[in-house]
């Protein structure tokens, strides 16, 4: 199995996976300059709540480190977390992960900061990586028998700093015979399942399909998928859950006909200042993004666009939400 990974950071520069160009070429990026990551999260190069605040994490500490310091140092401190919190507005662990760094920004002397902060980013990493180990022995839980799973966007390496999150689950469970097949929804329009979560199960052996979001629907009324798993980029106090969209669409069709839906995510993802999911800001994606696939349009640019790029599932469809601390079951109480 080839090695791959979506961070690393290896002599004072940040080594991303460019996930837009996933699966035909895998090209990295290798930084040291804190805009350039800022884009990289803004682009989609790197993505997956939280990988999101790892990428951020170590965006702050290089920031900070290849800063002279001339002038109000916090003015640079504000400037810095302001530019990387204004990158995707709805995944809690971006600010999650910035608050941390500005926390230690703001209580070390001038001479220790840059390597508090470099030593906080990566804590944050090793921590996510310890966090989707735990995810994926807690979602053992869910399964009894081997079974089909059907998943949503990419929750693996390519979105955390360890095995994943609803990948973790998969990929455990299929470790002790577990899971039979996995259907993955292309997830549109950037096609994350199909690029993404497509090349982390071959890279796995695991059996796997791609299908239209829309086949998802018919898969589960024919009784052709067992369980529905997917990640999270916030949940609220209450245990509503934003993910990716088309997560509504999945989490109603599985109660329709009495199949489990889950979602998995690192505690980190719990937003305790969010009492519910009507408080969560979605993230709305540029038109082109549903207008054309790379440089190619296949439809008029002129055309008006909807596009958001979260939805938000009530707590009351999800039959279990999966952490790194346990299997919470409705009503979430966290």
């Amino acid at each position: 199995m080839q090695h791959y990974y979506a961070i690393e950071f290896h002599e004072d520069r940040v080594i991303i996976l460019d996930q837009t160009k996933l699966p035909l070429d895998e090209l990295y990026i290798v930084t040291d300059d804190y805009e350039r990551i800022a884009e990289a999260i803004e682009k989609l190069e790197v993505r997956g709540a939280p990988a999101i605040g790892i990428a951020a994490a170590y965006a702050f500490a290089l920031a900070m480190r290849k800063s002279k310091l001339n002038g109000d140092l916090r003015q640079r401190i504000d400037a810095v977390y302001e530019r990387l919190k204004a990158t995707r507005p709805t995944a809690v662990n971006l600010f999650w992960a910035l608050d941390r760094m500005k926390y230690v920004a703001e209580n070390s002397n001038l001479e220790e900061m840059s390597d508090n902060l470099i030593i906080e980013a990566v804590k944050i990493h090793s921590e996510d990586i310890e966090m989707c180990k735990r995810i994926g022995e807690n979602g053992l839980e869910i399964f009894s028998e081997k079974k089909r799973v059907l998943t949503h966007c990419n929750t693996g390496k390519l979105a955390t700093g360890g095995d994943g999150t609803a990948f973790s689950v998969i990929k455990k469970a299929f470790e002790n015979g577990m899971v039979k097949h996995v259907f993955a929804d292309e997830t549109r329009p950037l096609l994350q399942g199909s690029r993404l979560t497509a090349y982390e199960l071959e890279k796995l052996g695991i059996p796997f399909s791609i299908n239209v979001d829309s086949t998802a629907s018919v898969l589960i009324r024919d009784g052709m998928v067992d369980l529905v798993i997917t990640g999270a980029d916030r949940i609220a106090k209450n245990g509503d859950s934003a993910n990716k969209i088309g997560t509504y669409n999945l989490a109603v069709n599985c109660k329709f006909h009495n199949i489990p839906f889950y979602i998995a995510a690192p505690s980190s993802t719990i937003d305790l200042k969010c009492d519910t999911g009507n408080q969560i800001n979605i993230e709305y994606r540029e038109a082109n993004e549903l207008t054309s696939i790379g440089n190619k349009s296949f439809t008029k640019d002129t055309y008006n666009v909807f596009a958001p790029a979260f939805d938000v599932t009530p707590a009351e469809l999800i039959t279990g939400i999966i952490t790194d601390k346990e299997l919470y079951q409705y009503p979430y109480k966290f």
